[in-house]
């Protein structure tokens, strides 16, 4: 119900996401009257995987999460979230007021042993397939400790979910020489440089897409910018190409020549397939989708929240961080 589309372009996506994995069940979080009408025009055999949960209100996107907290108990994300808790749902999804979804994640669901607070990670296109990037805006301030737990769940996201034996992880700052940054992130790399972590150092914003590392590590405030700027770029970049092939009828002629390329290269790089942050750190799993996502993008949101759900991210990350806080202990007694 929130988010930068209408509701209809979020419940194609969940229409998508059903069609393309048979094995999810759909609960739609919102206003009945509008939501119904929509899964009964679908065949009987997807209707039977759709369950309309109503929702009175909703959480608007300039709305503080304080309010969404206090006075938004019946709203769309509100109930979501709740269903997690409840058990009732594996996940939740939502390309809504992130701010409020992060707040009402953690006061419902609370964080797992060993994490002080739930980051957002998502993978970012780079030369060897992609990049994990933390903390992307859940919270605009980090300490150093907060920062080697993001590091850590970056770790077992990659080794778990995706495979990486020794995930490579990188801390970003303004050079890779010891000396340079604040002392938050001098503290962070001292952490870092002593945990079991496979832990490279400082990293730049351009080694976001090298290849050299696979999880990137920073504060939500620096994530953020740095995600919207990588936004910003490639789209700048398409309309710039798309102006110069439109130029000349030889700019045509070659735009002609050149569009097999192009098309897989902006295949390849297209935002919707990236789309679906999970908050992790949270005993339950909930997935940011961008806000302009379309239904395209709000369905790889979902995949990435069924994927996280099929591997029991939640309880790997508890299990991990419980096992290092013991060889924590362990090594300070010896």
């Amino acid at each position: 119900m929130s988010g930068d589309h209408p509701p209809p372009e979020y419940i194609a996506g969940a229409l998508h996401a059903l069609r393309e994995d048979e094995g999810l069940r759909a609960l739609l979080v919102g206003a009945s009257d509008l939501i119904e009408p929509r899964v009964a025009a679908q065949s009987a055999a997807l209707r039977a995987r759709i369950e309309v949960v109503p929702a009175s209100q909703v959480v608007a996107m300039s709305e503080s999460p304080r309010e969404a907290i206090r006075r938004k108990k019946d709203s769309s994300m509100r109930v979501a979230v709740d269903l997690v808790k409840s058990g009732r749902a594996c996940a939740c999804v939502s390309a809504g007021n992130t701010g409020a979804l992060n707040a009402i994640a953690h006061f419902v669901l609370k964080t797992v042993p060993g994490v002080e607070r739930a980051a957002i990670i998502s993978a970012i296109p780079a030369a060897h397939g992609h990049t994990h990037m933390l903390d992307l805006g859940a919270n605009t301030k980090a300490t150093p400790e907060q920062l080697r737990q993001f590091a850590a769940m970056g770790a077992i996201i990659s080794a778990d979910i995706y495979g990486l034996a020794a995930p490579r992880i990188g801390l970003l700052n303004i050079g890779e020489e010891d000396i340079k940054g604040h002392e938050v992130v001098q503290a962070a790399h001292m952490l870092l440089a002593t945990s079991h972590l496979n832990y490279v150092g400082f990293v730049e914003g351009d080694d976001i897409f090298s290849g050299d590392v696979d999880v990137v590590v920073t504060d939500g405030f620096t994530g953020n910018v740095a995600l919207k700027t990588m936004e910003g770029a490639a789209a700048l970049i398409a309309d710039r190409m798309r102006q110069e092939f439109r130029a000349t009828w030889l700019s045509r002629l070659a735009g002609l020549a050149a569009r097999p390329v192009l098309r897989r290269a902006a295949a390849g790089l297209d935002p919707r397939k990236y789309n679906g942050a999970c908050m992790v750190g949270l005993t339950g799993v909930v997935v940011k989708s961008h806000g302009r996502a379309d239904g395209v993008a709000f369905a790889r949101a979902i995949i990435t929240a069924a994927l996280a759900a099929r591997r029991g991210l939640t309880a790997h990350i508890a299990q991990a961080l419980a096992a290092d806080g013991a060889a924590a202990s362990q090594g300070s007694t010896t």
